[in-house]
């Protein structure tokens, strides 16, 4: 060693500690203040650390924190933009993002995480802070993934798990959102609001066991909360079990007596057992304390018209206008039936599903014989059928309904009935309403059912799994089984089977199955005109079958859609319709056994005329 290392030896040695900055103590003071919830103190520690060191970057950030939690956000946002200048460090670049998230300024978040980036400051928590300003723009698709690199940085993130799955159930990705709503629960149990999002996902797909299993979880959880109960109820109602779903509202309603969506969901339930009486009481309950309760007056209107009380149906269905829809705006008033008409323009506008705008297209005509040129804007499906109605104009995709030309009036299809003061006893119901079917359709049908030798019946076996009330409509193929010994050439009508009865309808064998090939209803329409019979459950087959004069058999539960009224095995609509209908034991089995005793019988009846023929 030579001297000028002795030297530096014994200075190492014989050096005294250094003593701590005074900023820095104050800093740590102020830390121990924020823990334990002295945040005056806190204040305090953090000027006197400033007083020793005016650009000690930590405390300018914790100063915008305490201003942050203090809602003082302009400060809160001075206070870390000074802490970056000192030192750009990626906690305060965390600061800054999420000052500015709370106060709506998303964009500007964007461009603080890509200047962390820039520094090379890439971290879980600034993934999250993108993802949420990402969600914020409504870029929802971006922001997933954004959420999934803070997880692959971080893989026990619970946030980032939970925000995608949320995200993802935003986009309608159901699976996708629930694999990360699963992940978000096993990385942080028992987290209500998360067990309650995999409860309605588990929902919508079907799987009512495991969901009304987490929702039970939830209530152990949380046995006052009356949301959790309602919840519960709803998944007993789409599992049909009416009682027991009522006796969570009711558990619900214990717990907090002025719920909305308790007393909704209840009323639901009673007129699903016809307890109507329980129903109106509960309506008219609801509108004693919010007279503007559109939800209320749909009900009522709804059960109104299920009894056959059209007058008062109809005008209550108008209340639908107060809840948020989707029917397009126009400058121009809507047609109530008492304005004058003739030589005026009115656009006739489909407002709600396929089945509802056939059924409804039978007032067309009516319209058109006021002296009016109509206009009828139909679902895109629907308008190489409906566009040969009689004495239109034109007919035009709805989605061009609110750019359209120069007219007086619109009407929504759904209120014709309205307009015309529709009663019991003045329905229009010819036997057929709806333009021909295309001869060149109807044989090119025929030439792909061959032969036709025995009874030909079309089959229809589900609807609209998103319709709100598909759980007590549609059924599962393989209910219909019994029918298929009967001897008869069974046609499948079915669009977009589920994977069960896909599989179901790969496995019997006896279903001859042309959708594939059906590109629109004017298709289906032809493809029907070729056939003797359609069973179908209530779905817009089953109104397009009815609107063309088919004879058509339609399944129906217990309490079934208003238009089909109660008790009667005909339909008030439909000439050529047939009704089945659920008894009181809510069995589809039994509904199933009653068609086939009566295909049985028109099968038999259908080969003596021909052995007398």
């Amino acid at each position: 060693m030579n001297r000028r290392e002795r030297r530096a030896s014994r200075t190492k040695v014989e050096a005294k500690p250094v003593k701590p900055d005074g900023a820095a103590s104050f800093y740590e003071a102020a830390l121990r203040e924020v823990a334990s919830g002295r945040h005056a103190d806190a204040q305090r520690s953090c000027q006197l650390a400033l007083a020793a060191n005016e650009g000690h970057a930590p405390t300018l950030n914790l100063l915008g924190i305490l201003a942050l939690q203090a809602q003082q956000y302009e400060i809160a946002l001075q206070w870390v933009s000074c802490a970056l200048q000192q030192d750009p460090q990626p906690q305060y670049f965390l600061s800054l993002g999420t000052i500015l998230q709370i106060q709506g300024r998303s964009g500007e978040v964007l461009k603080v995480f890509d200047k962390a980036m820039e520094l090379g400051f890439e971290s879980a928590d600034l993934w999250m802070l993108r993802g949420n300003a990402l969600v914020s723009l409504q870029q929802l698709a971006d922001a997933v993934l954004s959420f999934q690199r803070a997880l692959e940085l971080n893989a026990r993130h619970w946030d980032a798990a939970n925000q995608c799955g949320i995200t993802l159930q935003r986009l309608g990705r159901i699976d996708e959102a629930l694999a990360y709503l699963d992940l978000s629960d096993a990385l942080r149990p028992n987290q209500v609001p998360t067990l309650m999002m995999r409860g309605a996902l588990l929902n919508s797909l079907k799987r009512f066991e495991e969901a009304l299993s987490i929702c039970r979880r939830a209530n152990e959880i949380e046995p006052g909360n009356a949301d959790i109960c309602v919840k519960t109820g709803i998944v007993l109602r789409t599992m049909r079990r009416d009682e027991e779903a009522l006796e969570w509202f009711d558990r619900a309603l214990a717990l907090q007596p002025s719920s909305r969506d308790a007393l909704h969901d209840k009323a639901a339930v009673l007129t699903k057992l016809r307890r109507f009486d329980e129903a109106f009481d509960i309506y008219r309950r609801l509108k004693d304390a919010d007279p503007s309760d559109a939800l209320a007056d749909l009900g009522i209107a709804h059960l109104n018209l299920l009894l056959g009380n059209f007058e008062a149906g109809w005008s209550g269905r108008e209340a639908r206008w107060n809840l948020p829809n989707s029917y397009p705006r126009f400058q121009q008033p809507m047609w109530h039936g008492q304005e004058g008409i003739r030589d005026r323009t009115i656009l006739v506008v489909a407002d709600e599903g396929l089945g509802d705008t056939i059924q409804f297209a039978r007032y067309v005509p009516m319209v058109v014989a006021l002296g009016a040129r109509v206009v009828l804007a139909v679902q895109k499906p629907l308008r190489p059928l409906l566009s040969k109605m009689p004495g239109i104009s034109q007919c035009i995709p709805v989605s061009e309904a609110a750019d359209f030309g120069a007219v007086d009036f619109h009407c929504p299809i759904m209120s014709l009935p309205f307009a015309f003061g529709t009663t019991l006893a003045t329905i229009p119901a010819p036997v057929s309403y709806l333009p021909e079917a295309d001869p060149d359709r109807i044989q090119a049908w025929e030439e792909r059912l061959g032969t036709h030798e025995k009874l030909r019946v079309g089959l229809v076996w589900s609807g609209n799994p998103k319709h709100l009330d598909d759980h007590n409509r549609s059924i599962p193929l393989r209910t219909l089984s019994s029918l298929l010994d009967e001897d008869a050439s069974f046609i499948s009508l079915q669009k977009e089977p589920s994977l069960e009865n896909k599989t179901a309808l790969q496995e019997t064998g006896r279903i001859l199955d042309l959708t594939s090939q059906l590109s629109d209803f004017a298709d289906t329409a032809a493809l029907v005109k070729g056939l003797d019979l359609v069973i179908t459950v209530d779905t817009s087959v089953a109104h397009l079958a009815g609107a063309l004069g088919c004879p058509t058999w339609t399944l129906l539960s217990y309490t079934p859609d208003y238009r089909w009224l109660l008790d009667r095995d005909d339909s008030a609509w439909y000439p050529s319709m047939r009704l089945f209908r659920q008894r009181e034991r809510r069995d589809w089995a039994e509904v199933v056994e009653q068609v086939r005793n009566a295909l049985h019988e028109l099968i038999g009846r259908r080969a003596l005329s021909s052995d007398i023929c």
